[in-house]
Formats: structure tokens, sequence, C-alpha cells
């Protein structure tokens, strides 16, 4: 059913989501932004039949336009019509309703309190259709523009095997309103997302001739505006009709936790197309003639959860690595997303952050990966102020820099701290990233091995290490006197550190050229060359030499 005119359950959230810190004018520029975003989305969607968001987020961004016209009432507020690019010239015999979009069980059981006679549907994500047939035949389709007036789809629907061409038993006009939906068979929602669907199907029928793609266009009807008022005898008249398939999706409930039962049901199990939630009925409604395009009180929906969340970029980090791999990390204002919080997504690489060029203000697509790592989808739409970003350049920061903490280094300083106590290092137990960056920030790491000679005492004096914690804390420094050669070579990060034969020590490696460690198993061209490089690179012979005086096996 068409992204409709969103009236607007928008406004619960609204209360509890911080205003954000603009002055006047840049907030007019925000919304005025957001606001020719979401027309340009929705003449895409209703004119061309292009769907270049996904629905959810295209929701979530019409709810962050409410919130900073709430947030900001001073600001000019221009007329809301999301459906204008979508009218047409053809009248539907019956309005096309909206519905409410009730954001949580809560919202649901508000809604509920009341009500009896209930009744659930899959929210099937196709496009809405009017169908009309004459004394039994199929005579017109319409789209369901503005939910008054749409386009006449009629020659493609003509196309669409699903669409009957003939009804038994009707003698006069009968008026279906319904769903044409994508085909996908054994679709389960919560695995598979939306694929899509709604906007094949949208921009098929937004076609001059539809092809043999209809055979991949299915139907649902989910209303018979002049049919019984009761929930009942209307899905015995689909029946009859032949229209038993849509009937079959329409179960009686008796309350919240039926309705959460067949969500759940409904949102993990197979069905023959996309859905994006439930919608809740009451059994009764009134006549066609009565129904206009604003939301009724007789039905409402409930999405599915998230799978992509819109959220708003803070600030960009260039996190560095031990190896000198440079990886931007969005900081977010917080966002849920299937019950967790997310308040930071990696871009990947420095080269895909200065492709998607994502600044303070963007609002980014943000899902999970695996169900648990945050992933950045892409870019949602673009702040209209555009800070400039120091970031670090392609060559700043490599596999060999960095061996201490000079400025612009200590990121990957403490980078190369954290692997060398980590467990692909020494393994030295309690030791992580915070108790490097104490030391660091108490001034007593000017290089990679400063800690090794720190006595109780000096650990003591560091600020949140008190006196057993600098006593553990040296336990385990000692303990690195002890670790094997091997290990430290791994610590250090040589790589391939495991490809030497036993018995050789630093001497013996470090005479190797990159001819002799290809004739390593498992040692090509490339890893050879970074073989004598790491060797031969003058901070770590320094490294070496440190190791030697302090009695370290192999150095």
């Amino acid at each position: 059913m068409l992204r409709l005119a969103l009236a607007f359950l928008l406004c619960l959230p609204l209360v509890a989501k911080a205003c954000p810190d603009w002055p006047a004018e840049q907030a007019l520029r925000q919304i005025d932004a957001l606001r020719a975003q979401l027309k340009q989305w929705d003449d895409a969607y209703h004119r061309d039949g292009q769907s270049p968001v996904a629905d959810e987020l295209y929701d979530q961004a019409r709810e962050r336009l409410l919130q900073w016209q709430a947030c900001f009432p001073r600001v000019p507020a221009a007329p809301e019509a999301p459906l204008a690019s979508s009218a047409g010239e053809v009248r539907h015999p019956f309005a096309h309703t909206g519905l409410d979009k009730l954001p949580n069980a809560s919202a649901v059981r508000t809604w509920l309190a009341r009500r009896s006679d209930l009744w659930v549907q899959p929210k099937v994500d196709g496009v809405a259709v009017t169908l009309i047939y004459g004394n039994g035949r199929f005579t017109q389709a319409i789209s369901r523009g503005d939910g008054t007036r749409g386009q006449d789809w009629t020659a493609n629907a003509q196309r669409i095997a699903a669409i009957p061409k003939e009804l038994p038993d009707t003698n006069s006009e009968l008026v279906l309103q319904g769903e044409l939906y994508w085909r996908l068979p054994q679709h389960v929602q919560a695995r598979n997302g939306g694929m899509g669907a709604r906007g094949k199907v949208a921009g098929l029928m937004a076609r001059k001739e539809l092809d043999d793609e209809g055979a991949q266009i299915g139907l649902f009807v989910w209303e018979l505006p002049d049919g019984p008022l009761e929930m009942p005898e209307r899905l015995e008249r689909l029946r009859q009709l032949g229209l038993g398939d849509s009937a079959a999706l329409t179960e009686a409930v008796t309350g919240l936790p039926d309705i959460e039962a067949w969500r759940e049901r409904w949102y993990r199990q197979a069905l023959p197309f996309a859905s994006d939630g439930i919608v809740i009925r009451q059994g009764r409604r009134p006549p066609g003639k009565a129904w206009s395009t604003q939301t009724p009180g007789w039905a409402v929906a409930w999405k599915y959860p998230h799978q992509q969340a819109l959220a708003e970029v803070r600030r960009v980090e260039f996190k560095v690595g031990r190896s000198g791999r440079v990886t931007p990390v969005l900081h977010l204002a917080p966002v849920e997303l299937d019950g967790r919080t997310i308040r930071r997504v990696g871009a990947g690489s420095l080269k895909r952050w200065r492709s998607l060029d994502i600044r303070p203000g963007d609002q980014v697509a943000v899902a999970l990966a695996g169900l648990t790592i945050p992933r950045l989808d892409g870019v949602v739409w673009r702040s209209p102020t555009r800070p400039e970003m120091a970031a670090p350049t392609d060559d700043q920061f490599n596999a060999l820099s960095c061996w201490r903490p000079d400025e612009g280094c200590e990121e990957q300083f403490l980078a190369r701290l954290d692997w060398l106590g980590g467990k692909h290092g020494l393994g030295l137990s309690g030791v992580g990233p915070g108790t490097w960056r104490r030391l660091h920030e108490a001034g007593l790491l000017t290089g990679l091995l400063d800690w090794m000679p720190l006595t109780p005492e000096q650990l003591s004096q560091v600020p949140g290490l008190g006196e057993r914690s600098a006593a553990t804390l040296h336990q385990q420094f000692q303990l690195a006197h002890q670790r094997s050669f091997t290990a430290w070579l791994r610590a250090l990060g040589a790589p391939s550190p495991n490809a030497h034969p036993a018995g050789e020590d630093w001497s013996a490696l470090a005479a190797r050229g990159a001819l002799q460690w290809q004739e390593q198993p498992g040692i090509g061209k490339v890893r050879a060359m970074q073989l004598e490089a790491f060797f031969k690179a003058p901070e770590v012979v320094q490294l070496r030499e440190r190791l030697h005086d302090l009695g370290i096996t192999g150095f």
C-alpha cells in the first residue's frame, strides 16, 4: 500500500528525540533541503515509477522532517503533499484510505482499547490499485494516485494474469481494492528484506506497455468497498469470486498476543511476496461511499522492525591500525535497530569514505551485518552545509610508520602496543587498550618498549592505577621476558612470523634478501619484499638492539 500521507503516528517519537542545536538560519537550510529531497523522491516514485530510497528510510526521513519542524516552529512550514505528483485524470469510484502506522506494541495496545472484532492481514509490499468490473468483466484499473484520482493502468493490467478478466456471479459493477506485488515464492521477510519488490512493480506499471514481466506480478485483494460491511461476509464473497488466496491471509484475532504472534509468524515464515508489516482491522467498517483519503479509525498498520536505520553523522574519526590501515569511523546520533543502540559505524576504507564524501550532518543508512555488526549502506541525503575535513593522505601511514608516538602517530603507535600485548602477540593478561593509553598519557611511553623496565612504584603513580593494580601489571610485564622468539616476532608485527626454520635467530633472518625469503614455503614475491623491508627498517633495528640488551631470546 503506497506511501501514505503519514497521519502520522510519528508524533509519539518526536517528543523523545533531542532537537538539533542549530541557529534559525541553519535550521531553515536543513529543513528546506530535506523537504526538497522528499519531494524529489515523491516525484521519482509516483510519476516515474522509480524507488530511489527504501520505503523504511523514506518513512524515517518524513519523521525526521516532522521532528525538525516541531523543534523549530518559527521556520515557515510549506504544506506537505507527498502524493501530489501521483494524481492522475481518472477518479476512483471509492477513495483509497491512508493508514496510520503504529510504532510499537504499546501504541498498538492503546489503539486496541475499546475495540473488538479484530482481524489481521500481511501488509503486502506492492502498489495499490483499483480494479473495476462491469457485469463480471474486467473493464478498468486505476493506480492509487492521491487516493481520489489515479492513472489509467488498464492496458498494462490486461497483461497481468493474476488479475481475473472475468468474475463469477457479478451482474453489476464490482470494485476491488488491492495490491499488485512482485512474486517472491517462499520469501522470508526477516531474512531477505524487501528486495526492491515494490519498486519493480511500480516501474513496470509506469511503462507505456508491459511485456512478459506481467506474469511475475501477483494480486492481493484487501477490500471490497461496496461489499458486505462485516469481515466474515466479505471474506466469503472473495472466495465466491475466486479470490480465496487473499481471503486465506486474513485472520481473526482476540487481542495483542494474537496480533503479535501473527506479526512474528508472517515476518519469519515464508510468504509469496514481500511484506513490510501487518494491517490490523476491525471487522465491521463503514460503507465505501463514506470513505475519504484520510486515515480511518477502523484500520492501522504495524510495520516490521526496520532493517535499515536513518542516522545523522555527528563526527568522522579516522582510526589508524597497527599496519597503517586507515578506517574512517562515523559517530552517529544514537539510533535503534533490532533492539540495539547504534552510535558508530565504520565507513570501510579511506577510498570508500572519499567516494561517499560523508561529512558531519549527513544522513546515512545503517544496517546490521550478521544481525550484530553495524554496516554502512550508503548516504541517504547530504547536509546543505559541508564542513571541511582534515583526512589522512593515502601514503601517510604504512606497515613501517609510527613506532613512536610522534605528532599524528598516537593512534597507530597505541594500536601497535595493543597488538603487542594482545593474544596475537605476547598474551599479557589484563593489558588492553586502556592500559596503554593510560601509560602514554602519563608520559611513560616514548617508544614501543619503554614499558618493559617500569617499576611497580612508577606504575602506581599512573592515574587510574592503584598499588595492587600496578603490582599485577608489573608482573605481566615481567612475563614478557619469558616469551619465545616467535611470539616476539608476532608481537612486533613481522610479516609471516612463523616462516623461519627452527633455531634461526634475528641475525639469520635479517641477513636474508627478498629472493632468499621466496625460497621459504608459502612466501611469495610481495611477502618476501615485506619481510626484507621489515628486518631492515631503522626503527625495527633499534627495537631489536633494545631487546638484545634486555636479554630476550633470539635477539
